[in-house]
């Protein structure tokens, strides 16, 4: 290997909260460098699950996450002019990256009026197991499951 490996960056935790998993979902639904935004965004969107679920907002966030996180993924693997569909466990931080990352583009399609309000939604849905985002781990799931045949291929 001619280049090392980047190294891992460590994110301040949230003010509010004091969580680092706070800071990186705000870091993930920022939009044009607009934190303070993405910030007001994410905290009105607590607010409005804690009245909606009568729960702590972090504790429905966490949740949600922690429900839409997926455990095996399929990756392309080329053997033999062949591309094989394989599947492969996912490491720790690319589960809540893909489970964040889903969150928000979940939420992003929801019908609701304001960012807040679609993100508060979503986030109640998956801590239900239910909604976009959960859908999506599920059918992630499904794939791997279907291309178990070639997980001999794995490297």
């Amino acid at each position: 290997m001619r280049k090392r490996r980047a190294e891992k960056r460590f994110i301040k935790p949230d003010p509010m909260y004091n969580d680092i998993l706070v800071s990186k979902f705000v870091n993930v639904i920022m939009h044009k460098g607009k934190k303070s935004v993405a910030r007001s965004t994410m905290y009105n969107a607590f607010d409005q699950i804690e009245k909606r679920t009568k729960k702590p907002g972090l504790e429905v966030f966490k949740q949600a996450i922690a429900n839409v996180q997926p455990i095996i993924e399929v990756r392309s693997r080329r053997v033999g002019g062949a591309t094989y569909q394989v599947p492969t466990e996912v490491r720790p931080e690319r589960r809540a990256a893909l489970a964040m990352r889903w969150l928000k583009t979940y939420s992003r399609q929801r019908s609701e009026k304001t960012m807040s309000q679609k993100l508060a939604m979503e986030l109640i849905a998956a801590s239900n197991n239910e909604g976009g985002a959960v859908k999506k781990k599920d059918d992630t799931h499904k794939m791997a499951e279907a291309n178990k045949a070639f997980a001999h291929f794995k490297w």
